[in-house]
């Protein structure tokens, strides 16, 4: 796990500075704090920060091959590089190193851009290759890594994060209207937009190509539900998937440092640490997070976490955070986060990893376990909604209609939202599994958005993205739609932003077995009903570990570091929120009506409404004062922005 950046100037005859290069790395080291090197070659420049994990000796990039005409600079992990490595040998390759950093090198010497389909991992890497000149720049399967760049007419520049290329101030920081519509839309900014005009986001499962001035993206893979025959039976699949499951985890336990594992508690991470404890001589440690004076309905998953710990017998930590520790990490939030997601647990992530990096270097999470095995309610819900939808047939719309309009009167968002997907099609009303049409901003945008904010077709764009993403799986069953729609958006773009960047504001890497691309097609290929039946949801990996887990872990409902956050902002964060959102700065933005802003505020103080869309606006402001209010050249400085946005919030202490 690291940091990469890198600049190709198209004029042949131009030449990449390291002071350059270098000024992209400084705001990412805390992505390797463990070395940092630099390789330039007439106008092409490559950066790299190591946070040492395999080969600590010999692992130092930028690496090149023998010959020193193809260089590489990698953020990742290949699982399956010894067995790829073997295989290089026996071709004749010759190492230098033991990293995985050196495999992917060799297999591009053997298959060029094709080299990515045989890589099992997670990884962002930029390789250059003098003899063609070209440029090739990957990214993962599912988007476990992160890739942003920038392409003008007389360079391309790439970096692991947005920070790594602001600091050129030749790139453009306009705002984007319509990824800001995008982000209220989804609470987060799904696809290749970002909050940045000139700024994109690697696609994942998607490589660059530049070479002889042109610029070529290309798709290596996609989630396919390819069904299995239909002789299949359920208790085979489940011994599969647990033979399958224990071979990943073991792969992903590789490293010369210490490994760790997340616990929330839940199944996903439970069944990780079930085989993680396998994989190491030592004695395993785990970590998870709770919240003082928790009460009031919001689950502790403290308990739970020992439960797993105790039967698994690791060595386990905890550590605890209040409103005040919430509040005082946002602007880091923010700042770490790039991009302004509604995803208040990822403060809780952060606070975790801060106690685990006291102890190892690597963690093992459960992550994406709901995403490859439909754990999440909405999944049921929908589906129970359909079969009511074919049995009323032309009264469905009518029926939904009425009790959507219920919703609406009782401010029940879940009933508005099931409501108004009675008897219409998937494209029409699922965003993603936390967005639709009825949610807050995109059903009262007239009364939110300034005029020029609702014009040139800004609405549109979410409903655009979704009937792409559904018309590629539009014959399969509704809960392979959900579950594409939600591994192309949701997945990406606010589930593995928050766990990258959180853990590596800590340098810290996070692995993630269940979202290993091998575990996602053998989900995809099964039947729905192995998944989800009735109410139940993750059926078959609930099966797979229903001798090894405790039943209270089995049974509990989902909640995943449920973090406090709705009953903070109206309570001991009441007054900062305000202080922020109501200011006279963030009404100078220009987006939002300012009274109904007080509104939505007003709402959220009197009854609890809305906290998804009041944290959303507050992300969006301290977003603004981070990233476009400071100047690009304070990017590359020792002081950074981080560091000037914490002053400035400053102003607003917690006011209890």
């Amino acid at each position: 796990m690291c940091g990469i950046a890198g600049k190709l100037l198209f004029d042949g005859e131009s030449r990449v500075s390291r002071r350059e290069i270098e000024m992209m790395l400084r705001p990412m080291r805390h992505r390797g704090p463990d070395g940092e090197d630099v390789y330039l070659s007439g106008n092409v420049g490559l950066g790299h920060l190591r946070l040492a994990i395999i080969d600590l000796d010999t692992g130092g990039e930028p690496m090149p091959n023998e010959d020193k005409t193809v260089w590489i600079i990698f953020n990742g992990e290949i699982y399956n590089f010894q067995e790829l490595r073997h295989n290089l040998l026996e071709k004749g390759h010759v190492f230098r190193s033991k990293s995985d950093t050196e495999v992917i090198l060799h297999l591009y010497e053997e298959l060029g851009p094709e080299c990515v389909r045989e890589l099992r991992g997670m990884f962002a890497f930029a390789l250059w290759d003098s003899n063609r000149r070209r440029l090739f720049v990957a990214r993962d399967r599912v988007g476990i890594k992160p890739l942003y760049y920038a392409c003008s007419g007389k360079a391309f520049h790439f970096a692991s994060e947005l920070k790594g290329l602001i600091t050129d101030p030749t790139i453009n920081r306009d705002l984007d209207p319509f990824a800001l519509r995008s982000f209220l839309s989804f609470n987060y900014v799904p696809g290749e937009a970002t909050l940045f005009r000139a700024i994109r986001k690697l696609l994942p499962g998607h490589y660059i190509l530049i070479e002889d001035g042109k610029l070529t993206q290309r798709q290596y893979w996609d989630l396919r539900f390819e069904s299995r025959e239909d002789s299949v039976i359920f208790e085979d699949a489940v011994d599969e998937l647990y033979s399958l499951l224990a071979s990943t985890v073991a792969s992903h336990m590789i490293a010369d440092v210490p490994v760790g594992v997340l616990l929330s508690g839940g199944v996903d991470s439970s069944a990780v640490l079930s085989f993680a404890v396998n994989g190491t001589k030592e004695k395993l440690r785990s970590f998870t997070v709770g919240f003082e004076s928790h009460g009031n309905g919001v689950v502790d998953e403290r308990p739970y976490a020992r439960m797993s710990a105790q039967r698994f017998g690791t060595e386990h930590y905890e550590t605890s955070i209040s409103a005040a520790d919430f509040w005082d990490f946002l602007p880091s939030y923010l700042w770490h986060m790039e991009e302004p997601v509604c995803e208040p647990p990822a403060v809780a992530l952060y606070y975790v990893s801060k106690l685990a990096r006291n102890y190892v270097k690597v963690l093992l999470s459960g992550e994406g376990g709901d995403e490859a095995f439909a754990g999440y309610p909405n999944y049921p819900n929908m589906l129970r909604l359909q079969r009511l939808g074919n049995a009323l047939g032309l009264l469905a719309r009518p029926a939904g209609t009425g009790i959507s309009l219920l919703g609406g009167l009782f401010g029940d968002e879940r009933v508005d939202r099931y409501g108004n997907a009675l008897g219409r099609s998937l494209s029409s009303q699922y965003f993603s599994r936390t967005s639709g049409p009825t949610a807050f901003f995109n059903r009262h945008a007239a009364q939110l958005f300034a005029p020029e904010y609702l014009e040139g077709g800004l609405s549109s764009q979410a409903d655009q993205l979704i009937a792409t993403l559904t018309a590629r799986v539009s014959n399969e069953p509704l809960l392979n739609q959900m579950l594409y729609v939600d591994t192309k958006t949701w997945l990406p773009d606010d589930l593995l932003v928050k766990a990258d960047k959180m853990t590596m504001a800590n340098s810290l890497e996070l692995r993630v077995p269940l979202l290993d691309h091998k575990v996602l097609e053998f989900a995809a290929s099964l039947p729905p009903e192995f998944k989800v039946r009735g109410k139940q949801t993750k059926r078959i990996l609930k099966a797979a570990f229903a001798k090894a887990l405790p039943r209270e872990i089995l049974e509990r409902k989902k909640a995943g570091f449920p973090v406090p956050y709705e009953r903070w902002l109206r309570g001991e964060l009441r007054h900062s929120v305000e202080e922020v959102l109501l200011s006279s700065r963030a009404a100078s933005r220009g987006y939002f009506r300012k009274g109904t802003v007080r509104r939505l505020l007003q709402s959220n103080r009197a009854n609890g409404s809305y906290p998804k869309e009041v944290f959303s606006l507050l992300a969006l402001e301290l977003w603004h004062q981070a990233f476009i209010d400071t100047p690009s050249a304070a990017f590359g400085r020792k002081a950074s922005a981080e560091v000037v946005l914490k002053k400035d919030i400053g102003s607003s202490a917690l006011k209890v």
